[in-house]
């Protein structure tokens, strides 16, 4: 393993990883399948959430798993310019369900981090248990690896999809749980690699970044390689390169003034220029 750090960061000070939290959430969500806590992907919100979607209409209770997986709900989105209204709500799901549905659900990609909420909502209600415990439990402990408490809604529910905390080596753990199928270093079936399989299938691309994504993964060409990623906020990566048997992973200041589009576009040209050509030869 090669690491650098900068501008006073540490190999054991934590990162906020942002939104590259729905990958961990995702995972959470194939584990709890595998369980058989959740039934499969094609399980509707309605037999899941039965209380908060109650007085839906049948195009909302209808909502998949699969579809909050991929951003495909059709819903109106709770990030971007909407984003502070919805943290700022008094029940994050029962506002994220409330908004208007501007796509068929099945259709386009409409990036969400109320998505990933309801998904937080599910695993809490399926599994019996907060998604933090869920996730020490079934995740971080097999790893050896801490999961600290993060941000909750109002109700107590986890932040499905935003705030948790890792420290670099820790995100390097979680990208190496999914270069090896899922399997930890102890030889523990962590995550079934037929999970991780489905995960990295492309299913939707995101029209604002024209990146591919997955079950709460995005996907991209490096040279001639597939690179599987957990993308956060400011420049918070865990890069998979399964043909090259490669992570790279990268935190980043969220509040520095050049957190997205230049700063990120360095980030990939370090993967793609310097990193990728360097280990493929």
């Amino acid at each position: 393993m090669r690491e650098h750090y900068f501008r006073g960061a540490t190999r054991t000070q934590p990162a906020n990883i942002k939104s590259a939290s729905k990958s961990v959430i995702a995972s959470l969500v194939g584990i709890a399948i595998a369980r058989g806590q959740i039934r499969s992907v094609h399980q509707p919100i309605s037999e899941l959430l039965p209380d908060a979607t109650r007085d839906l209409d049948a195009l909302k209770r209808a909502i998949t798993v699969e579809e909050l997986l991929t951003m495909r709900s059709g819903l109106q989105s709770t990030s971007f310019e909407n984003y502070g209204a919805w943290v700022t709500s008094r029940n994050w799901v029962r506002d994220a369900l409330r908004r208007p549905l501007v796509a068929e659900p099945g259709g386009p990609m409409i990036y969400s981090t109320g998505s990933t909420h309801l998904l937080s909502a599910i695993l809490t209600r399926s599994t019996g248990t907060s998604t933090l415990r869920y996730g020490e439990r079934m995740l971080a402990r097999p790893l050896g690896i801490p999961l600290r408490a993060w941000t909750r809604d109002p109700q107590g529910i986890y932040f499905g999809g935003n705030e948790m905390r890792m420290t670099p080596r820790e995100m390097v753990a979680f990208g190496v749980l999914h270069l090896n199928g899922g399997r930890a270093p102890n030889g523990t079936q962590v995550i079934p690699k037929a999970w991780i399989d489905s995960a990295w299938v492309r299913r939707t691309r995101s029209g604002w970044s024209g990146q591919d994504y997955g079950y709460g993964w995005w996907i991209r060409r490096s040279g001639m390689h597939d690179v599987y990623f957990a993308w956060g906020y400011g420049g918070q990566f865990i890069f998979v390169v399964p043909t090259l048997d490669l992570v790279v992973v990268t935190t980043s200041d969220p509040n520095a003034t050049n957190r997205e589009r230049g700063h990120l576009e360095a980030i990939y040209g370090i993967l793609d220029y310097s990193i990728v050509p360097a280990v493929a030869e």
